[in-house]
């Protein structure tokens, strides 16, 4: 599994994560077609396939912070790839965020500054928002 895909697993899969995020709009329902003939009883079966539901809108911010609390805080996570990663129990090793770096694409600073491991908090952030999560303004600065 790629780096991104355990931070993904790590979050989404969490017991918080079960919980419904704030709530989204609501879809609207489909309006009825006037028809000249008298309606058909038979119910009509348009719904969605069950085999593709929507991506879950998880709340990355409380995910985390209950993590957080659990680990006597879970130092800057906020904005720290390697506390983020830490928290979530993964490698935060320079090879691991080199790893990450490629699989998200940031090539920003060279490998380990902090120039690089920003843009690597804040990639992993818009991906995590991508893939349905919730994400705080303060997880995405």
């Amino acid at each position: 599994m790629s780096i991104f895909g355990s931070i993904m697993n790590k979050i989404f899969h969490h017991k918080t994560a079960a919980q419904p995020a704030p709530a989204a709009p609501a879809q609207a329902q489909p309006k009825p077609q006037p028809q000249a003939s008298a309606p058909v009883a038979a119910p009509q079966t348009t719904a969605a396939p069950a085999a593709a539901p929507a991506p879950q809108n998880v709340d990355v911010g409380r995910v985390l912070e209950e993590m957080a609390s659990m680990k006597d805080g879970g130092g800057n996570y906020r904005s720290s790839i390697v506390d983020l990663l830490k928290l979530l129990d993964l490698d935060s090793s320079l090879a691991a965020r080199k790893e990450l770096a490629g699989e998200l694409n940031v090539h920003a600073g060279a490998d380990g500054t902090a120039e690089q491991n920003i843009a690597l908090h804040k990639a992993v952030m818009a991906k995590l928002a991508d893939n349905g999560g919730v994400i705080p303004d303060s997880l995405r600065n």
